[in-house]
């Protein structure tokens, strides 16, 4: 339904893309079952993003940009200390350990701005 085989196979090339679809029948269910979950939180974190958007309250703004930051500078050591140890995923977590940090980045300056705005 949504070619996760040929986005793999795009994303790490063919070999890697066999060794991440597992090789076991039971492997392949708690890949799949791990994709599921990882779409639905997803879907939660983008609807929440949303709710939040019209919240007109600045603390909780404040409160959710700072939870933003903790939790992708979090994935960014994450990345930096499991997931560089991993063989397969090995070159690739350089590029997105830097996209967290970035994405963490982004929420420091919104959180800038709305402090800036708070004490103008």
């Amino acid at each position: 339904m949504f070619y996760l085989q040929e986005i793999y196979i795009f994303g790490h090339g063919v070999e890697t893309a066999q060794k991440l679809s597992g090789s076991t029948p039971h492997d392949q269910l708690l890949i799949q079952t791990s994709n599921s979950f990882v779409g639905l939180l997803l879907f939660v974190v983008v609807f929440l993003v949303f709710m939040v958007a019209f919240v007109k309250d600045k603390e909780f703004q404040s409160f959710f940009a700072k939870g933003c930051v903790l939790l992708h500078l979090s994935m960014a050591l994450w990345r930096v200390n499991f997931e560089r140890r991993l063989e397969d995923l090995a070159w690739d977590w350089p590029r997105q350990a830097v996209c967290d940090f970035l994405l963490a980045l982004s929420w420091g300056f919104f959180l800038l701005y709305t402090w800036r705005e708070k004490y103008d």
